[in-house]
């Protein structure tokens, strides 16, 4: 089997409580298959799945398989920095029928060598009867995943691509020089797909279409077929919304904006926390201009907004009432001082203060309401 096209690193959503909300992933799951998206990828690094659970982790691949019916391949996610680990883990997903392929990351913080990683990888090839593809993203293991070591990789023969997420594209040239014709090389950046293409890539697996999937389907469809126009038009448009889901760390932004387009609830798992006002302010005008949620008017624009910021952490809940302009809250920009990114949740902005105060009504477990001088 040889990976083409687009596929999406899904996110997994949760409820505000932290427990997986599996109506809104089945609902995730079927838009991507409606929407045209090529094959699907759940627990990734996007599905924030170092935070889940063992049981969990199937679930979410299970719901993606009972929800595609068939429809597109599984690619799911099976990483573990102890090769012991990621071995069983990878044999555990092979028998679930459905699941097309594995998806699996070079070792996060030990920093194996090219000959530990091409170990590390023999191992798990070797142990299942699935096609595998490697995921080289140094930026976040500490470990490149070298182009020699690639094309020894590749001479395993159930060793079928790699998501190359390296951000270097003579690197990216040397793999697709390098290894066997059917090896797919897949883009592990948004904003470089027509690049990688260009020099012999077979695809991406997205980020963005997460949120624009028909789009991020059809504009690697039209570099695939050579019809560079077109998939220029569509990156041009939608490459600010690319780099805006990097903004912060990813999975936080791309789900603010599924937030924002209400197909999830915004809730995260620590340490993934909400983004920052003034980034939220930014993918706001973005998915705006991206056609994704309504713009507001200008007097709207102007209008002071109110925000909802939320302690959760430890003691009484406490929900704080702010104006946009609040110069007590870190210059307006970012959380009140003295509180960490860990401790808060921001909810907003609002229109009027009077929403705002309703809102303060409907948070759960909130004891104590109250208003911060700027109001």
């Amino acid at each position: 089997m040889q990976l083409r096209g687009c596929g999406t690193a899904l996110v997994t959503p949760f409820h505000q409580d932290g427990s997986l909300d599996e109506p809104a992933f089945k609902n995730l799951v079927s838009w991507q298959i409606e929407s045209g998206i090529d094959f699907l990828v759940p627990c990734g690094t996007t599905g924030e799945t170092p935070t889940l659970t063992h049981e969990e982790w199937l679930r979410v691949i299970d719901l993606t398989i009972e929800v595609a019916g068939g429809r597109v391949p599984i690619v799911a996610g099976a990483t573990s920095n102890s090769t012991r680990e990621a071995v069983a883990k990878a044999q555990e997903v092979a028998g679930r029928p459905g699941v097309d392929a594995i998806l699996t990351a070079s070792p996060y913080y030990n920093k194996p060598t090219q000959e530990g990683q091409y170990q590390h990888f023999k191992a798990i090839a070797e142990a299942v009867n699935k096609p595998i593809i490697l995921y080289n993203v140094p930026g976040r293991t500490a470990a490149n995943l070298e182009p020699a070591t690639v094309a020894r990789l590749a001479e395993i023969p159930n060793i079928a691509g790699v998501k190359e997420a390296s951000g270097n594209l003579t690197q990216i040239a040397e793999i697709c020089n390098a290894a066997r014709a059917d090896f797919s090389v897949l883009s592990g950046d948004d904003a470089l797909t027509l690049p990688v293409i260009a020099l012999g890539g077979v695809g991406l697996i997205s980020v963005a279409s997460n949120e624009i999937p028909r789009e991020m389907a059809e504009m690697t469809r039209a570099a695939l077929n050579s019809d560079w126009n077109t998939a220029r038009q569509v990156f041009r448009k939608f490459l600010p919304l690319m780099q805006a889901n990097f903004i912060e760390s990813s999975p936080m932004p791309v789900k603010a904006v599924l937030a924002m387009m209400g197909r999830i609830e915004e809730a995260y798992r620590l340490p993934m926390v909400s983004v920052r006002r003034d980034t939220r302010s930014k993918l706001q005008k973005i998915a705006a201009d991206a056609g994704l949620i309504a713009k507001t008017d200008a007097a709207a624009a102007n209008s002071p907004a109110f925000f909802v910021y939320e302690n959760w952490a430890s003691g009484p809940h406490k929900a704080v009432l702010h104006r946009s302009s609040c110069g007590q809250c870190s210059n307006g920009k970012a959380r009140p001082a003295g509180h960490s990114a860990n401790h808060a949740r921001w909810h907003g902005p609002y229109p009027t203060l009077a929403e705002a105060r309703q809102v303060t009504h409907t948070l759960p477990s909130v004891l104590i309401r109250s208003e911060c001088k700027c109001i």
